[in-house]
């Protein structure tokens, strides 16, 4: 193979890879970016992810049906996002800490529950072959594309549109921007949150899905690598819009594929180095966000008194 086809296989195989481990984020950021847009802040998500990841691989396995898993995933982290909001309510509660506090309790209730379904083989998701056209097993493999993508990507052209033009999405940045207004107007601000803090774990769980059910396609006690905590500080850096979510999601996604990437064409010896991109770009965003005139840039305006 000449260094021309090695160059095109490596650049296939880094896009492709780049789709599937971004997916997680992309739901996740989307998730995290409809509560935050709120001005509520959802650290828990990586538990909600981890107990998704689980629920949705114990469904696919007792039901035979992957999308009855990614739906009962979904519903799973509702559940642990509508825990996180009511307790979020309560006077003098911080978000921070209860976001810690259910990180800890999604994670061991997932490890718990979830035990007996390390070793059985629940049916997997399926994938579109957007590779037939090519000879090469590499390319083929590296664009297997799930469909949970295309819905990832419809959600924020979505989330775009109505955060700009429909009702629910005005009161939805009124109530982050302003809760005063928000009670002025009549709106019930923590009806608003709460509803909110809901639908970005159902997000949050349908990512974990993913996980257990596409990409890498098991249960284990290790799945997640805090790719839950890592998308929080992705929609910092972007902005709390979700088309910046997406593009942000497809970086982590690049770093977190460079490593089995540079893998498959035999430069193995880097593997464990190159795998740290995703922890190195996160600490890297944190740093070049910290300034407050950056923290501040995009940010809903109840969440700078967090």
């Amino acid at each position: 193979m000449s260094d021309i086809d090695v160059f095109g296989t490596v650049m296939i195989s880094l896009v492709g890879g780049a789709i599937r481990v971004s997916t997680p984020y992309l739901f996740v950021s989307l998730g995290e970016c409809i509560t935050e847009t709120s001005g509520r802040i959802n650290l828990g998500q990586e538990g909600i992810l981890i107990l998704g990841a689980m629920v949705g691989y114990a469904i696919s396995f007792k039901t035979g049906n992957p999308w009855a898993g990614v739906l009962c995933a979904g519903l799973a982290g509702s559940m642990l996002g509508a825990l996180h909001a009511l307790a979020c309510s309560l006077p003098r509660v911080n978000d921070i800490a209860i976001g810690i506090a259910v990180i800890l309790f999604g994670t061991g209730l997932a490890f718990l529950v979830g035990k007996p379904f390390i070793e059985p083989a629940a049916p997997m998701l399926p994938a579109l072959e957007l590779g037939w056209w090519s000879n090469s097993e590499a390319i083929r493999s590296a664009l297997r594309v799930n469909v949970l993508f295309f819905v990832g990507v419809a959600l924020t052209f979505a989330l775009r549109w109505s955060f700009s033009s429909l009702r629910w999405g005005v009161v939805l940045r009124t109530v982050g921007d302003s809760a005063d207004a928000a009670k002025a107007l009549g709106f019930s601000v923590l009806y608003v949150r709460f509803v909110a803090t809901v639908v970005g774990a159902f997000f949050s769980g349908v990512g974990g899905a993913f996980l257990s059910l596409y990409y890498p396609g098991s249960w284990t006690e290790s799945l997640s690598s805090g790719q839950g905590l890592m998308a929080v500080a992705l929609v910092i850096f972007a902005r709390w819009d979700p088309l910046r979510c997406l593009w942000t999601s497809l970086l982590f996604g690049a770093a977190g594929a460079l490593g089995p990437t540079l893998q498959t064409v035999g430069f193995g010896q880097v593997y464990y180095l190159v795998s740290a991109a995703p922890y190195a770009l996160t600490l890297g965003i944190l740093i070049a966000s910290s300034s407050s005139e950056r923290r501040a840039a995009g940010a809903p305006r109840e969440l700078r008194a967090v």
